[in-house]
């Protein structure tokens, strides 16, 4: 009978705007890499991240294992006027007016969480979630991910994440995405 290396949990980390600019190429290459993105994905993502950690309420969670960052997940309270609220905004127009006023009036937005694909299924995802948004200041997290049996599909459903939308298209990218969402605190 062989024996199973045990591996170390990740250490999980709050990181400061300055601290996840120092692991910024890092950090999107693990998003490029779990999004199937092409690599020059990084390159036209990266002002985005910069100026997201602008954002009123912006917080970070990383993994790291042995000293290498293997999970990166962040967010910060959705406002008008920032692309995915009014995307998922005009999304919910279209069902019901009073209900996109609802969803969209204070909430927290999980904006990226992604894990290396070598470290996913080891709890790092979930750990990196329920880690950050035990640090919102929200009543509601909301998320929009690609449809289908994935991972994170799973974990979000796990975790009490449910439809806000389903098969919805934003702007610009053509695949399928469901927006969820789930009260605070988990």
């Amino acid at each position: 009978m062989t024996a199973m290396p045990i591996r170390e949990p990740a250490q999980l980390a709050e990181l400061t705007a300055p601290q996840l600019r120092m692991h910024l190429d890092e950090a999107l290459q693990i998003y490029v890499t779990a999004m199937h993105y092409p690599p020059g994905t990084a390159r036209h993502r990266s002002p985005m991240w910069l100026e997201h950690m602008l954002r009123d309420g912006w917080l970070c969670m990383a993994a790291f294992d042995a000293d290498a960052l293997v999970g990166i997940g962040y967010g910060y309270r959705g406002a008008p006027g920032q692309w995915w609220h009014d995307e998922v905004q005009r999304g919910l127009m279209l069902i019901d007016h009073r209900r996109a006023q609802r969803e969209l009036a204070d909430y927290f937005e999980l904006t990226e969480l992604h894990v290396r694909p070598d470290a996913q299924g080891r709890g790092i995802g979930k750990a990196l979630l329920t880690e950050l948004l035990a640090r919102v200041d929200a009543p509601r997290a909301l998320l929009s991910t690609p449809e289908g049996p994935t991972r994170a599909w799973r974990l979000y459903r796990r975790l009490g994440f449910t439809d806000l939308l389903r098969h919805y298209h934003f702007t610009g990218d053509s695949r399928d995405f469901a927006v969820l969402a789930c009260t605070l605190p988990l």
